[in-house]
């Protein structure tokens, strides 16, 4: 199906990335949360491919989760429907969404790969999806393109927000609602938004987790998700929560814990930040952060708490400098903090995290003012009387920060 004209425009940036591997022999992998977006990237991707004059025979798509191919179980017959399907005498772009739910699907892709005049795009749940049968069919020939909730930029998009008097209500509600698209597209009220977050959190938690790696006791794994949501944007450690669900007397030991929150990063729920030795800049292995896929995941689970937004704006910010292609850490400067240090090929960039700027406690710029090199910094902060600069750094509005790239 195409998409109506005036839709090519969303998430642009991750179809400006699809475009630049455009007939490159290299298997395009979108990855990321459930619901998140990735099989209405491949349909924007599919009109932007015939807009730009490919014929619709040449363009070949499906998504294994349609009644229509419910007759193809095996990757033979995967093989051979597509096959079928192919134009005979002119490349073909090959776009399939909900791989995973065929068994051997990487034999697939590597053998039409290696044989067939081909460019592929592949989208499906995750933690299957990113399994190691990748590494070994696709070893160097494929690359990950890693896509997120919507972004504050976009989320204005979705909700056709440009008048700059209702982006501070748009930003308030981004917070609490977060950036599913199914939830930026409409206008649903508090209950039906985290039932509909609750819905999708939960299809990870049965279909990625805990039936591909036979948990059985759930209620233990609830607990931990549940401690993790909780201490977002805090330092923790595997030990800390044994030591918790001890005094809740429940018993697990560290290397399940760890387990836990591995299976929670290949399900994209949560992402690990490590801290970084801005003075050694060497990355640590201790203390490490863990920031959420999208606010709404916390909210959902825990209900909404306005004492819980200044961790929610953190994560507001960690996942934006990762759409922004920095890798992400928690700077150490001797015994003080920075939120975070983002490093992009030579460049750095610094940046503090609050509600407000306290009175009569200039830390948070302080901390800045520590580091000893002429990268950017910022304090970024949603009180409006608070923005300005000093000695060299900037102090912003957060939602004028997501707005600038």
């Amino acid at each position: 199906m195409n998409m109506p004209e005036n839709q090519l425009f969303l998430r642009k940036e991750y179809l400006e990335e699809l475009k630049k591997y455009k007939d490159i022999p290299l298997v395009k992998i979108l990855s990321g949360i459930r619901r998140c977006g990735k099989s209405s990237i491949l349909s924007l991707y599919k009109s932007l491919l015939q807009k730009s004059g490919i014929e619709e025979k040449q363009i070949v798509s499906i998504s294994y989760s349609d009644m229509d191919f419910s007759s193809v179980a095996t990757a033979n017959e995967m093989y051979q429907d597509i096959l079928q399907k192919m134009p005979k005498d002119k490349k073909c772009y090959l776009l399939l969404d909900e791989v995973q739910v065929i068994d051997g699907w990487e034999k697939v892709i590597n053998s039409l790969l290696e044989n067939k005049n081909v460019d592929i795009y592949v989208a499906g749940s995750n933690s299957k999806l990113l399994s190691s049968e990748i590494s070994t069919y696709l070893s160097g020939r494929y690359v990950l393109i890693h896509i997120l909730p919507l972004s504050f930029s976009e989320y204005l998009e979705f909700k056709n927000i440009t008048d700059k008097d209702k982006i501070d209500d748009a930003f308030d509600n981004f917070i609490r609602f977060g950036g599913f698209p199914l939830i930026a597209k409409n206008n649903f009220d508090e209950k039906t938004c985290y039932q509909i977050v609750e819905g999708i959190y939960l299809s990870v938690v049965d279909h990625d987790i805990v039936v591909r790696h036979a948990i059985s006791n759930k209620e233990l794994f609830d607990r931990i998700v549940k401690f993790v949501f909780e201490n977002v944007g805090k330092n923790f450690s595997a030990n800390s929560i044994v030591k918790f669900l001890k005094s809740q007397n429940r018993s697990v030991n560290v290397e399940s814990v760890y387990n836990y929150l591995e299976y929670l990063q290949k399900a994209f729920i949560i992402y690990k930040c490590s801290r970084y030795d801005i003075q050694g800049k060497s990355i640590l292995k201790t203390q490490e952060k863990y920031y959420l896929a999208d606010s709404a995941l916390k909210y959902c689970i825990l209900g909404y708490n306005p004492k819980s937004v200044a961790s929610m704006l953190e994560n507001i910010v960690y996942l934006e400098l990762i759409r922004r292609k920095y890798n992400v850490y928690i700077g150490k400067d001797g015994n003080k903090e920075i939120d975070f240090v983002g490093i992009k090929n030579n460049e750095k960039i610094y940046i503090q995290v609050c509600r407000n700027l306290p009175d009569n406690d200039e830390r948070e710029i302080e901390n800045l003012k520590e580091i000893k090199d002429n990268f950017p910094k910022y304090v970024l902060t949603t009180d409006k009387m608070d923005v300005g600069t000093i000695d060299g750094i900037k102090i912003m509005l957060l939602s004028d920060w997501l707005l600038q790239y």
